[in-house]
């Protein structure tokens, strides 16, 4: 039976094994894919392990996505861009990196219908998967895109890959279409994100990475004033979905039941 893992610190929220174990069933593999809390030091040791075929394949969540890098021999275009890895599989004895987020994240926007092309957007966070959704954003034509991190070194990081984006204070509002939660906050009900929404107005689009809780204190909050949101079910389906096809050579299909499987948090 061929294993594949999610790695990450915290994993308890994810609904990775969900999704993968619903498509390799109705696809009749012979796989399971489960999660992997992890520290820092066993990251080496578990890469090897797909280099030794003992694993298929990994799925790399926060605060992994550029720690696994130094391991592995090969990176594609995508990861190699981005400096970020969410999938990590074995081709001709080479331990490959890619990165399906932003795919993922390009696909959600497509799905709902919204168009980024000639919009301002305004990204919180510089983490993980900050520098897939500008990559994505900038792909779909967004016109300007602010970022915004609590620790602004981070942000001044991500500026040497991205000269394009513009860097504020944390907490600035700058006027904006569209706004993307990129950080961990909302992973705990409690978090909260502290935006003055009544200075926001209405008719604008929020975007929450996270999608379990599948509706953070940022969305409800920003719902209550009047805005559309969007949580992250869908581009966690359609990365997973890149990440499954890449390594079963299945595509399976985005539904309303592949949806339904992550509405129970």
């Amino acid at each position: 039976m061929k294993k594949f893992l999610v790695i990450g610190n915290p994993i308890e929220h994810s609904l990775s094994p969900k999704l993968h174990n619903y498509w390799i069933k109705l696809n009749n593999l012979n796989a399971i894919y489960e999660k992997k809390k992890l520290n820092t030091f066993e990251i080496e040791g578990l890469i090897k392990e797909i280099k030794q075929k003992k694993i298929e394949g990994i799925n790399v969540t926060v605060p992994f996505k550029n720690l696994v890098i130094p391991y592995l021999d090969k990176l594609s275009n995508e990861a190699e861009r981005t400096q970020s890895v969410n999938t990590i599989y074995l081709k001709d004895e080479m331990l490959i990196g890619h990165n399906t987020d932003i795919a993922g994240f390009e696909s959600s926007i497509k799905h709902i219908n919204y168009d980024v092309s000639g919009k301002k957007v305004l990204l919180l966070g510089a983490g993980g998967v900050a520098p897939s959704i500008i990559l994505a954003l900038q792909n779909m034509k967004a016109n300007k895109i602010f970022l915004s991190n609590r620790t602004q070194s981070k942000a001044e990081n991500l500026k040497k890959k991205f000269n394009e984006i513009e860097i504020i204070k944390w907490g600035t509002m700058p006027n904006f279409d569209m706004i993307v939660n990129s950080t961990s906050l909302g992973l705990k009900k409690s978090d909260n994100i502290n935006l003055d929404y009544s200075k926001i107005g209405s008719d604008k689009f929020f975007y929450d990475v996270i999608y379990n809780p599948s509706e953070t204190n940022f969305l409800k909050l920003a719902k209550r004033y009047g805005n559309k949101v969007e949580n992250g079910k869908l581009m966690f389906i359609y990365q997973a979905l890149k990440a499954f096809k890449l390594w079963h050579g299945v595509e399976p299909k985005v539904n309303r039941d592949s949806i339904k499987l992550l509405l129970n948090d």
